[in-house]
């Protein structure tokens, strides 16, 4: 490999670990053949106790153990949505960012990860292999869960006790701004209210 080459490949895998998402490249059986750094934070084990073992044994997936053969193997695999999305993209398909909740075991306590699922499949030297990519939203989910919501006013109540907008809340917690429009129920509803006003204080002329 050439110098250039050599500081090509650096960067390349500077980039890769630079990605916060967790990131996998894998093969038809969802065995490991690299991973970046925030998906090293994960797994238990050394490098090399991780590399060519399926993804849901070095994991700790739930189901990993269901049956002798391993993770693929047993009935609740067939619901994987990381294998069928990397099953697909083995088949030629890319699979966006599909949601999944992943069950594993950090020592005896059982840890749930909501996530978006990416695949896309590559070659390198001849052989397929799939880019798995795990964007972790499990504090999105989480929020999503726990919000507060007021039944009649829908205000949202947060962690210090204060009632707030909906819009309000999302932009301090989340810097996300809403637009604002009408659905066609409130539109027809508000431009009858329009129509009534008119017919009861015609415009004299």
């Amino acid at each position: 490999m050439t110098a250039e080459g050599s500081d090509k490949a650096e960067m390349l895998k500077l980039v890769f670990d630079a990605m916060p998402s967790m990131i996998f490249i894998v093969d038809e059986d969802v065995r490991i053949h690299e991973y970046n750094a925030a998906a090293a934070k994960l797994f238990l084990s050394k490098r090399e106790a991780v590399l060519k073992r399926r993804g849901g044994e070095v994991l700790q997936c739930l189901h990993a153990k269901d049956v002798p053969e391993g993770c693929g193997h047993a009935s609740f695999c067939s619901q994987c949505v990381i294998r069928n999305s990397v099953t697909e993209a083995c088949l030629g398909k890319r699979v966006v960012r599909r949601r999944a909740r992943i069950e594993i075991l950090r020592g005896e306590d059982k840890q749930e990860i909501y996530a978006l699922i990416t695949a896309s499949p590559f070659r390198f030297k001849d052989r397929p292999l799939v880019l798995l990519v795990v964007e972790d939203i499990s504090e999105i989910a989480e929020l999503k869960r726990m919000i507060p919501i007021c039944s009649i006013c829908k205000e949202v109540r947060d962690e210090k006790e204060t009632w707030s907008r909906v819009e309000t809340y999302f932009k301090e917690h989340w810097d996300v701004s809403f637009s604002h429009s009408l659905c066609p129920k409130c539109f027809k509803s508000e431009m009858g209210k329009i129509e009534e006003y008119r017919n009861q204080n015609p415009v004299k002329s």
